[in-house]
């Protein structure tokens, strides 16, 4: 592989802004100092000074393979996140057949290989009846086991209270939560049937799939894993009640020793949408858990300054328009593509001054990297696997027919972000080069340091 120096950026890592060259041998950061002379044979790229960060790390996605292909699939879903700067993902076990033993986990890696074009990592899946699989998990095989403590697709609902409390026991590695009480969104989703029918109103989405069962299932989340010592994920926080369950504080210290065993996190659709763009937007932004109140999102925002969430991901979930346009509320599904427009819509934040591209990165790829302990990536060092991201301060407007996932459109579609990502490399090799995707698929399996 040819040695490339890219010269003229402005760096953004570890809590830094900086001017800084860039040399990348043999797919990793060979250099990175204030001037860098380029070899003879060197490819040099001019960064002009545009920002070069990590390649994000987007530890919630939907890829939807096996068994869901005509929503997306690991070729076109990784194929978007690349275009939107996220290099590495971690995939939800929930596909058919679920991700439940080692054998169905192995299946997955040899499905991505050759076809990922990001990093990869896939989650073992939990249920109420494969204990004996979660406790003989590998722990250098997977990011982390994932318990749907709410609403879920087949047997992925662990809704035994014994088997819960087995699983938070003996996990052998990070439980990942999806939190949201199952009987009390029944209750409320009869409630608005009686009145409306199969075609409820989807502005009532967040009183169905309500804060109060958010905070309910959270909490069981926090009890058993304080009684166990377990190490503890909670996705995709929605509300402003569920951020006083969390402490506030950095998640590792300077030498990258983990201070928390019991960590938040949040997605960018609840930073970019509120309770009253349900009329404008519709399905187009159902997902669950609800995106939440205006005051919720606000409150977000400032956990993710003040160190309560410590890791921003997408929740990655296509679904066919066809699927989106039912007007059976039941039967028009939760989920968004996001990982192509992720990381400008974060940056956002940026130009908003509510935010630095300094924590967009801490919360977006060194916090997952320090999370589950995935070796060698989620920063800019010396010796790490060179998965960048360059971006420029450009307006563009998000049109559907840029959009790579399978599904075809996006909810941001007629947005103008301030940023947009000029190029992706993946283990050293250029991925996306601002306009198109450059090469085959390259994604490696992630590994971790356990």
């Amino acid at each position: 592989m040819p040695s490339t120096v890219i010269v003229n950026a402005r760096l953004v890592n570890e809590g830094r802004e900086f001017e800084s060259d860039l040399k990348i041998e043999n797919g990793r950061i060979a250099k990175i100092a204030a001037q860098i002379r380029p070899g003879a044979d060197d490819k040099v790229i001019d960064a002009g000074g545009r920002w070069l960060m990590p390649g994000m790390i987007d530890d919630q996605v939907h890829f939807r393979e096996p068994g869901l292909t005509h929503k997306g699939d690991i070729a076109t879903e990784s194929a978007a996140a690349v275009a939107g700067g996220l290099t590495s993902f971690m995939e939800m076990p929930n596909t058919k057949p679920p991700t439940l033993n080692a054998e169905a986990l192995e299946a997955k890696y040899a499905i991505a290989r050759g076809r990922a074009w990001g990093n990869h990592g896939f989650y073992m899946g939990a249920s109420n009846d494969n204990l004996a699989d979660i406790q003989r998990t590998d722990p250098k095989a997977t990011p982390g086991v994932k318990v749907f403590m709410g609403a879920s697709t087949g047997n992925m609902l662990v809704d035994n209270p014994e088997t819960l409390d087995a699983i938070f026991r003996d996990t052998p590695v990070p439980i990942i939560t999806h939190c949201e009480d199952t009987p009390m969104i029944n209750a409320n989703q009869e409630r608005y049937r009686a009145q409306y029918g199969d075609e409820i109103p989807v502005k009532f989405h967040p009183d169905i799939r309500s804060r109060e069962a958010c905070i309910k299932s959270t909490r069981l989340a926090l009890e058993l894993a304080t009684r166990h010592g377990t190490r503890l994920h909670v996705l995709h926080i929605s509300t402003a009640d569920e951020l006083a369950l969390f402490k506030a504080g950095p998640l590792a210290d300077k030498d990258g020793k983990r201070l928390k065993r019991i960590t938040a996190e949040t997605c960018v659709h609840f930073l970019r949408f509120q309770r009253e763009d349900y009329e404008r937007l519709g399905n187009f932004i159902k997902c669950n858990p609800a995106i939440k109140d205006g005051s919720d999102r606000q409150a977000l925002i400032k956990a993710l300054a003040d160190d309560v969430i410590d890791v921003l991901a997408t929740d990655h979930a296509p679904h066919t328009l066809e699927e989106k346009s039912q007007t059976d509320y039941a039967k028009a599904p939760g989920g968004l593509p996001l990982v192509q427009f992720a990381l400008v819509a974060a940056l956002e934040l940026v130009h908003e001054k509510k935010s630095s591209r300094a924590r967009i990165v801490q919360k977006f790829a060194h916090a997952p990297a320090q999370l589950f302990d995935v070796a060698e990536r989620g920063f800019l060092r010396e010796g790490y696997w060179a998965d960048l991201v360059l971006v420029e301060d450009e307006p563009f407007t998000v049109r559907r027919e840029d959009v790579l996932s399978k599904c075809g459109y996006s909810p941001f579609e007629g947005t103008t972000f301030q940023s947009r990502v000029a190029a992706t490399w993946v283990n050293g090799r250029m991925a996306w080069n601002g306009e198109q995707l450059v090469g085959t698929p390259r994604g490696e399996r992630l590994t971790f340091d356990r």
